[in-house]
């Protein structure tokens, strides 16, 4: 697989949001359908998900799809406009035993399967397939506010009063079955997104975060354990990663404000790591970026020796901002490196 044991390159990299409102591959699709046509129909799907791979020599695909289905199916009445917004709010636990599935999860999720399974066909077999769904606490911040940052008012609150213990209850179950559904096609990896994880405090991350996700971990270990699993938490610091010691777990994701070298000296025995580099440094002159880049190359080089375990990649997704040519330009820096 191309991230992982076999790796075709020294340091194998994709993008989160590769494919995405930066790309004319996607702009042309996104003028004849909708976002949400695009994930569902699983042609279209399969080739928008394509389109940055064979464009940017990326060495990953990562399915073209949303972490807010699951909320659509436990019947929280999910719409794209352009913005997702949900129709229902989770307020307190009765709220969560209120939520009635509109149906079942082999059913609703059909269209990722479908939608791996024209990729995997498609795709070089050098590289990996990934798929994806959001941590339960990031979903937990959608059904709670609509949104997965900000002060979080009504979702910390209920850590503490039993909103989030009763949710949790659900979403890892809907969660699972999704990810199921999902490795049941040809599937090499599975991203577990945490965009919301940096919001809370060390404390209540370690307390109420952790023990949620590694329940989910395990669980789907037990039916795929071939699949490997990446965890990036947004926000986050070393001291935070330090807290979660799964190892049902294979590559953090980081984002920029932690040291690469750092976090490859830390954890490369126990996990691959992948980023971290800013976004915005891609909406740069070439100039820039490639300045910025050679700095950062050279300071992480000089302080580790784990290259082996690094998937080099964003801190977070590709803005909608970003020229092409500078996700070009990275890829063709980081494939021609010379270590």
């Amino acid at each position: 697989m191309g991230l992982f044991e076999n790796r075709n390159t020294q340091l194998p990299l994709w993008f989160m949001r590769q494919a995405g409102r930066y790309h004319k591959h996607y702009q042309k699709f996104k003028t004849q359908y909708s976002f949400e046509t695009l994930c569902k129909t699983p042609e279209l799907a399969c080739e928008v998900t394509l389109g940055p791979v064979n464009d940017f020599n990326f060495d990953a695909a990562i399915l073209f799809s949303d972490i807010l289905f699951p909320l659509e199916r436990l019947g929280m009445g999910l719409t794209f406009d352009p913005a997702p917004t949900l129709s229902k709010k989770i307020l307190n636990a009765h709220d969560v035993n209120l939520l009635q599935p509109i149906s079942s999860p082999d059913e609703f999720y059909l269209f990722q399967k479908k939608a791996l399974t024209l990729i995997k066909e498609k795709l070089s077999p050098n590289k990996t397939l990934i798929g994806f769904v959001g941590a339960p606490f990031t979903l937990y911040t959608y059904a709670c506010e609509g949104s997965h940052s900000g002060n979080l008012i009504n979702a910390k609150a209920g850590l503490y009063n039993g909103t989030f213990k009763a949710f949790s209850k659900l979403i890892i179950s809907e969660l699972l079955a999704n990810m199921s559904v999902q490795a049941t096609a040809p599937l090499d990896a599975m991203a577990i997104f945490d965009t919301a994880a940096g919001e809370l405090s060390l404390q209540d991350y370690e307390r109420f975060i952790i023990p949620m996700n590694k329940q989910l971990t395990k669980s789907f270990k037990e039916f795929f354990p071939y699949v490997k699993i990446i965890y990036y938490s947004k926000h986050t610091n070393l001291d935070y990663l330090k807290k979660i010691n799964d190892n049902n777990i294979d590559v953090l994701g980081i984002d920029w404000r932690i040291n690469m070298a750092d976090a490859l000296n830390e954890f490369a025995s126990q996990y691959y790591v992948q980023g971290n580099i800013d976004p915005t440094w891609l909406t740069l002159s070439q100039e820039h970026l490639k300045s910025n880049l050679d700095i950062y190359m050279n300071r992480t080089l000089r302080k580790t020796t784990n290259l082996h375990k690094w998937i080099f990649g964003l801190g977070h997704g590709v803005l909608k901002e970003t020229p092409e040519e500078n996700v070009k330009f990275v890829s063709n820096y980081i494939k021609n490196y010379q270590f």
